[in-house]
């Protein structure tokens, strides 16, 4: 009989798949750790037959990476010595248990059968456990399943088709955490060093100043719009309104240029156009529209929604979501796919949430032919499918973030697996003095969709009455306006999210991670949209340096930037109920202008370098790159930056004097 050891990345997978696969399977106490625990049972499996089964877990990582001891100490050696200083990879010492109680199994078992998450962090975990283990037995078998959640069906069968750790995958993430370590500790040892004693004190501690090759540039995005906010110019245009009576009812026409910035000019044409009196009917059109229904869920899109609608932070959303997911109601959260494979039976799951007082009829509608097979988008990761709900789950066994992320993947799931609304759009256009005006409306004919997803709005806009091409007509209202440009508005959590995807700044894992770090080392506050600014400490206001005046949005008056507070003040954000706005303290925008003076082109604020980290990386788990190769150049380009950087310290101390030592002295 074949000796099966089975790891887990988490307790609550470990538990999951044991009772999946063995029943109620025996659970034994881990010397030295309380909440992982050894389950045994016999199994069959498909590839190795009868076995006897010892599933166990780990908590994420086992090992670290650390540079030896000399260069631990920041007094050790120069910043500048750590981008080539010696490393260990060490078993974490408050993980030491579980590493002993692996290599303790490791040594009865024939075979390592690997269950931690398939994605990349996943796999090198799995490396780790690999190591262990085979140092314990080095005749051993080494599998890994791949599943993407655990609903008893899917586990069954990953447990009976084994496939091989991919290599490749853990070769990125250790090149990835050997960059952030000698990247994060030279740059944060040398801006500390050099800007340490320019900053308030508080509670006589010495403030460490962090940086991350993934916050600066998060941290760079938020600066970048609050400064174009402070430093906005509003700028008066103007426009031309149309309105006609038919059948009663009131027609706006909308000015085909818009709006213009010369008032004379507007002068010029609208005179041209009351001296017209009379408008023809150039144009008219009637024709069937749609509202598409949404792509498939990725983990990308599920932040940007939840900060969005559900009035949570990135970071609690996809904490919520992993919960939901180690208890077996919804799939892995972690995925870039938008397209349901062919092969799965998305009705099963429709089926299973018919039950729902609240969503149920309109499952059962899908069941009774209204089906249709989701849209596909462009984003396959060949790991995991898009994030849908596994198992029904009534409402009272959630708490009330899992409720609301639960509701939200149940909804878009459903949404994908019905039929785009459809509609009726009317559109007319007219010829007056010269100018062209257009009038559009918009009769909601079949909501399909949107009676299951209220995230999306579509409505019936104005019913406009019947014209005929070449029919005349006398406006009833006809004249010239004014407006402002209105600034944009401070960086919200969704357009955050989206900025950081597009430029490929981190992973749709770790996008949360790095908003929340750059909130905690007090880079930025976040407050709901709209809210008064924070507690004034460290104010961001007054000094704002010029990104460019642009000309904004057409609105009705301009918007002046409120001060920031120092992060204290309202840093609840999502949590108090509305989407989060991001401002940045006055050490943030210090930081972020002080490196783009030293070099704008490289400015670690610009998500160029991380971007292109990113692509290497990728180009790792393709076999495109090796490991070595991504981290010298990476290191070599950074430490350019670096050298720079210390050559041209005191941009960076006269940025901190400008905006935090300055104002802290007024």
């Amino acid at each position: 009989m074949a000796r099966i050891l089975c790891v887990a990345e988490k307790p609550s997978i470990a538990k999951a798949v044991a009772n999946h696969l063995g029943g109620q399977a025996r659970a034994d106490n881990v010397r030295g750790i309380q909440w992982v625990k050894n389950y045994k049972f016999d199994y069959n499996f498909q590839s190795w037959g009868q076995s006897s089964v010892t599933f166990t877990s780990v908590a994420g990582h086992i090992q670290n990476m650390e540079f030896h001891t000399r260069y631990q100490k920041w007094t050790g050696c120069q910043p500048s010595e750590l981008f080539d200083a010696p490393t260990e990879v060490f078993v974490a010492k408050d993980k030491k248990p579980i590493a002993d109680n692996i290599a303790s199994l490791a040594a009865h078992a024939t075979i390592l059968f690997i269950w931690t998450d398939c994605d990349r962090e996943g796999e090198h975990i799995g490396s780790q456990v690999r190591e262990i283990a085979l140092k314990a037995n080095p005749n051993m078998q080494v599998w890994r399943a791949r599943f993407s959640n655990i609903e008893r069906a899917h586990i069954i069968q990953a447990a009976g088709n084994p496939i091989r750790l991919d290599d490749a995958q853990v070769s990125a993430v250790s090149a990835r955490i050997e960059l952030d370590l000698r990247l994060g500790a030279a740059f944060t040892r040398m801006q500390t060093l050099a800007l340490q004693n320019m900053m308030p004190q508080r509670d006589d501690v010495k403030k460490v100043i962090s940086y991350g090759s993934c916050q600066f540039p998060t941290l760079g995005f938020v600066v970048d719009r609050y400064l174009r906010v402070r430093n906005f110019v509003p700028e008066p245009f103007w426009y031309i309104k149309v309105v006609h009576e038919k059948d009663g009812i009131n027609v706006k026409f909308t000015w085909r240029r818009g709006h213009l910035f010369d008032r004379m000019a507007v002068i010029i044409i609208f005179e041209r156009c009351v001296s017209a009196k009379v408008a023809k009917v150039t144009k008219t059109s009637k024709k069937p529209t749609k509202k598409w229904k949404p792509l498939p869920l990725t983990t990308v899109e599920l932040q940007k929604m939840g900060s969005k609608f559900l009035r949570l932070t990135s970071q609690d959303v996809m904490k919520t979501a992993e919960a939901l997911y180690t208890k077996g109601w919804i799939s892995y959260p972690r995925t870039e796919t938008d397209q349901f494979d062919r092969g799965m039976d998305l009705r099963k799951l429709i089926e299973r949430q018919q039950q729902d007082g609240r969503w149920g009829p309109f499952a059962q509608s899908l069941m009774n032919g209204g089906f249709n097979q989701p849209r596909n988008g462009r984003n396959n990761d060949k790991a995991h499918p898009p994030i849908h709900p596994v198992n029904y789950v009534a409402p009272t066994q959630l708490n009330d973030n899992e409720r609301r992320v639960y509701e939200f993947v149940v909804r878009r799931f459903l949404a994908c697996c019905s039929e785009d609304a459809v509609g009726e759009a009317t559109d007319v256009e007219i010829e007056y003095g010269g100018e062209n005006f257009h009038a559009h409306g918009l009769t909601v004919i079949a909501r399909n969709y949107l009676d299951v997803y209220p995230y999306d709005k579509w409505e019936s806009s104005q019913n406009l009455p019947q014209y005929t091409v070449g029919e005349q007509l006398e406006p009833k209202e006809s004249s010239m306006e004014e407006g402002k440009t209105s600034a944009p508005s401070y960086l919200t959590e969704p357009e955050l999210i989206a900025l950081m995807d597009a430029n490929g700044i981190g992973t749709d894992a770790t996008m949360a991670d790095h908003i929340g770090k750059i909130k905690d080392r007090e880079y930025v506050m976040a407050r709901v949209k709209g809210a008064a600014g924070g507690n004034g400490g460290d104010s961001a206001g007054g000094n704002g340096r010029g990104r460019g005046r642009g000309r904004g949005r057409a609105g009705r008056g301009g918007r002046e930037g409120a001060a920031a507070g120092h992060g204290e003040g309202g840093a609840g954000g999502a949590a108090n109920g509305g989407v989060q706005e991001f401002i940045p303290t006055t050490l943030g925008i210090a930081l972020i202008e002080g490196y783009d003076n030293v070099g704008f082109e490289t400015s670690l604020s610009k998500p160029f370098l991380r971007k292109e980290m990113e692509v290497q990386m990728k180009a790792i788990c393709e076999g495109r790159s090796s490991r070595n190769d991504v981290v010298q150049q990476n290191l070599d380009q950074y430490r350019a930056v670096f050298i720079r950087t210390t050559q041209q310290i005191n941009v960076l101390k006269a940025a901190i004097t400008k905006y935090v030592v300055q104002p802290n002295q007024n």
